[in-house]
């Protein structure tokens, strides 16, 4: 079969939220992009489909529309229950958005369409057959019937990035730090149909379970668990029928809930701290980076921070250096992301144990409405986690400037 040949700037190999922000950052920057994805969109994504602040301070740079999704729900406060059943509702500011829940069905669909609007050429339903790092001055991408050479190559493809597998850079055997699984629930009429909700159960610990609000009595439920040796598949899935049972979970979400659709599960990558995050001309990205919070296994944030990084770090760079451009966007990622990233393990070690758990919701109580608000903030990523340890990253409105859309209607 005769491949179609382009030449481009940059290939991105996936076009979920880190591959569309780097086109979208590639575009402003004059560049020209390729975009191949070997699903195509719209597609859904196993996730819990909640956006920090972090998430919506990044969505509104790239200029997305929260309109554009039709399931967009904002979120005004979590109520959180502890191992020992205490419930604290924690309000977050009403100057902007700081939390909100959209459907990676819709969200990622509404992102290709950024990116083709900015002017990059994606093409979806086409998969990566190889790579090609042979020549000096380019690496070449076989996608589909795509021949494309380019100077640079951001990947975007996820936790089992084709892209790491083909330029040697796969870690054998690796499964991801955190295990998912969610289903998607109608009929709720309890307070889980306006509130969120994160249940630190105590057979979960350090993982949690929630349930995240959308239009018409609808909600995102599921749970995360640590990866570590210790449950099967088979105990995972049992697991999801006997939490759906549980008293508390039955009345948060009312009782003529139902789910619907099938359940689905992931695993989650936190290593950013230890993966390669780069192979020569290419720059991994969003999970392929092993990018997500470790604590809280959150990661949309991080990809499309990620996505934006290694687009500036290429725009920046030269194409005859591509060892500056790999160490520029590493450095990037290092000032960003490390510090929180080992913050927030340190801080899951103490979550892990039910004693920690309960003694963190029994200070979030004690603390007012301001410490209420502000712990809110920090857990849903208004700042970095590491701010305070990090003064590079101080600026002159931290912890004090709106969240996300504070102009939006």
């Amino acid at each position: 079969m005769t491949q179609e040949r382009v030449a481009a700037d940059v290939v991105v190999v996936g076009a979920g939220p880190a591959g569309a922000a780097a086109a979208v950052e590639l575009r402003r920057h004059a560049m020209s992009v390729v975009v191949v994805d070997k699903a195509t969109f719209p597609r859904d994504k196993c996730c819990g489909d909640g956006l920090t602040t972090l998430a919506l301070r990044e969505l509104e740079d790239l200029g997305l529309d929260p309109g554009d999704v039709e399931d967009w729900y904002d979120v005004d406060g979590a109520v959180l229950r502890s191992p020992s059943g205490r419930e604290v509702v924690v309000p977050l500011p009403d100057a902007g958005r700081y939390a909100a829940v959209a459907p990676r069905l819709q969200l990622d669909h509404a992102l290709v369409g950024l990116a083709r609007d900015a002017g990059a050429e994606v093409r979806d339903g086409c998969p990566l057959e190889s790579i090609d790092t042979s020549e000096p001055d380019r690496i070449v991408v076989h996608a589909g019937d795509l021949r494309i050479s380019a100077h640079h190559v951001i990947a975007a493809d996820g936790m089992w990035s084709p892209v790491r597998k083909a330029t040697g850079r796969s870690e054998p055997g690796y499964l991801g730090e955190w295990h998912g699984v969610r289903q998607y629930v109608r009929g709720v009429t309890g307070s889980a149909a306006e509130r969120l909700h994160v249940w630190f159960e105590p057979d979960l610990l350090p993982g949690y379970a929630w349930s995240f609000p959308l239009p018409g009595g609808r909600a995102n439920v599921g749970f995360g668990v640590l990866r570590d040796g210790s449950r099967s598949g088979r105990d995972v899935r049992a697991l999801w029928p006997d939490l759906l049972a549980r008293p508390h979970v039955v009345e948060a979400l009312g009782h003529d809930a139902e789910v619907e659709g099938r359940r689905s599960a992931w695993p989650i990558p936190a290593r950013i701290d230890s993966i390669a995050l780069s192979a020569g001309r290419t720059l991994f990205v969003g999970d392929a980076a092993a990018a997500t919070d470790v604590m809280t296994g959150e990661g949309i944030g991080q990809a499309l921070l990620t996505g934006r990084l290694a687009a500036r770090a290429i725009a920046a760079g030269s194409p005859d250096r591509p060892d500056a451009v790999a160490a520029d966007y590493e450095r990037a990622v290092a000032h960003h992301l490390v510090a929180d990233h080992r913050l927030s393990r340190s801080l899951g070690a103490v979550l892990a144990r039910p004693w920690g758990a309960r003694g963190a919701i029994r200070v979030v109580a004690a603390s007012g409405g301001w410490g209420r608000r502000n712990f809110a903030r920090w857990m849903f990523e208004d700042e970095p986690r590491a701010v305070a340890l990090t003064p590079g990253r101080w600026h002159r409105r931290v912890l004090r400037r709106p969240g996300a859309y504070v102009d939006a209607p």
